[in-house]
């Protein structure tokens, strides 16, 4: 077992398709994606027995005879991230030391493992099993599970690796996008959400194993065409002397912030729609939201879930355009470009009334840039710092996500709480969350603009052999095995129209 899993192992053969790596990655995130659709389960579970709701946190995670409480549940949710930063760190150095294949099966037992756990915990309803197996184990395999894939694709695509990087963690954006519905209908057809679980849970170890065990790394010497050896005999900057760069810190600033500006906001879409713009959904412009009546309410609260579905597919778009233009116009500058924009995008919202198309064409531009800073941000730490230990560096650069993950929704939090506090009418609460953001991306931009290159004084050079025989290192272009290449596709490409295609029939009502 240990050869079958070795790096030597999975060192691709001359001639291999580089096409076919891009499935396997995308196997493995849109399997740990459902962790921004874990939210599917909240409702049900919250009336799962039918009783009186726990009256407090303590009771709801010792006790089993209440229902458990949407705030409890939500703690899966911060786990999620906490947990998928902190693993990632730890053990990103090992996902490089032992390759792909066995990092990618290790996440799979995780976050399968998880689930798994977790629907025990709902079925016997012992909520600490629920938070233990989806939230912490679950939480390692999502940490794992998403720096394999974008380390692997960047040695295959040296040559674009914003693409590299787009490709795979479009996946985890559109993981919600296909595991949401498909759990909403398994929930309706079995009427358990530990079944459905269960069934999910089946189908996440499946997918993922396979993308694992599709895994290949280029062989030593291996180049696209047209382009310089860079996957071995290249320099590159060992991880620990990396993280004590001030490039590192800056880069992860620029995380920072821009997930903080966005993740609060974003996590706030429904209700900000409907509090903002009132009767005006629904064709009563003279109406505010608080005079709104139950009717009426429902009505906005469906256009509510429309805007939440329109802007995860610009969150998901934006991470593989964005990431997609850095090859053209630099990683530096993309977030330049990014940071400013979402900056006077938040600026020409601050009016109390601004006009429906504004508020939603400045948030699917919004959301489609907090998608594509995380996607661009690998291939940057990639130029930065080289390809050969960026599964590690760009682990240890997560905790910013994890950091955001809290502080975001915290300060979005705390300052609409205090405008509530003080009587202000609700459309008027987002101006100043809107300015203390834009404030925030600002910040970004400045880490941004102080990126300089590495010194060469803290590269060095990989010691692998960097002049193979050339039978074992072909130069030029792998013929392109269109068969092969369909075969491996259509498994990631089918669920992702699937779930784009319901999506956008409910953002349509948004647009209607």
């Amino acid at each position: 077992m240990g050869a079958f899993l070795s790096i030597a192992r999975i060192t691709a053969a001359p001639g291999h398709d580089r096409w076919l790596v891009p499935p396997c990655a995308l196997a493995i995130h849109l399997c740990i994606g459902m962790a921004y659709g874990f939210s599917v389960f909240w409702l049900p579970l919250s009336h799962a027995l039918g009783a009186p709701a726990c009256t407090s946190l303590p009771d709801a995670l010792i006790g089993s005879d209440c229902d458990w409480r949407v705030s409890d549940l939500v703690w899966v949710y911060s786990l999620f991230f906490v947990v998928l930063g902190l693993a990632a760190a730890l053990f990103g150095a090992w996902v490089e030391r032992v390759g792909p294949r066995r990092a990618g099966l290790v996440a799979a037992a995780c976050w399968a493992g998880g689930m798994a756990i977790g629907a025990v915990g709902v079925g016997q309803h012992q909520l600490w099993l629920f938070w233990l197996g989806t939230g912490v184990i679950g939480g390692i395999g999502l940490g794992i599970g998403y720096i394999t894939p974008v380390s692997t694709l960047l040695k295959w695509f040296p040559d674009r690796r914003g693409l590299a990087t787009g490709m795979a963690i479009m996946g985890f954006g559109g993981g919600a996008m296909v595991g949401s519905p498909a759990a909403d209908r398994l929930m309706a057809a079995t009427g358990s959400p530990a079944a459905t679980m269960l069934l999910m849970t089946a189908v996440y170890a499946l997918a993922m194993s396979a993308g694992a065990l599709g895994f290949r790394l280029p062989a030593a010497g291996w180049h696209p065409p047209g382009r310089p050896q860079v996957v071995a005999g290249g320099r590159f900057v060992p991880l620990d002397r990396a993280t004590r760069t001030p490039q590192f810190w800056l880069v992860w600033c620029v995380l920072l912030m821009n997930v903080s500006a966005s993740i609060g906001i974003i996590g706030l879409a429904s209700p900000m729609v409907q509090e903002m713009f009132g009767g005006r959904l629904i064709g009563q412009p003279g109406l505010g939201f608080e005079a709104l009546g139950p009717a009426a309410r429902d009505a906005t609260a469906t256009i509510g879930a429309a805007f939440v579905g329109l802007i995860s597919l610009f969150n998901i778009a934006g991470r593989f355009v964005w990431s997609s233009v850095s090859d053209v116009i630099g990683r530096r500058n993309l977030y330049l470009l990014m940071l400013t924009l979402a900056a006077l995008l938040y600026g020409a919202l601050l009016p109390a009334n601004p006009a429906l198309p504004l508020f939603l064409a400045a948030f699917a531009l919004i959301a489609s840039m907090y998608g594509g800073g995380f996607a661009a941000v690998p291939a940057w730490l990639a130029d930065l710092f080289g390809t050969r230990q960026v599964g590690a560096i760009h682990g240890r650069l997560l905790t910013a996500w994890s950091t955001a993950g809290v502080l975001g929704p915290l300060l979005v939090a705390w300052v609409r709480d205090a405008q509530l506090a003080e009587s202000i009418a609700r459309a008027r609460i987002y101006g100043p969350i809107f300015l203390m953001l834009a404030g925030l991306l600002l910040i970004g931009m400045l880490a941004a603009l102080a990126v300089r290159p590495v010194p060469d004084r803290l590269w060095q050079v990989d010691p692998a052999p960097s002049a193979p025989p050339p039978e074992a290192a072909p130069a030029g272009a792998a013929p392109a095995h269109w068969g092969w290449r369909l075969i491996a596709w259509a498994p990631v490409l089918l669920p992702l129209l699937w779930g784009g295609a319901i999506t956008l029939g409910k953002a349509t009502a948004f647009l209607g």
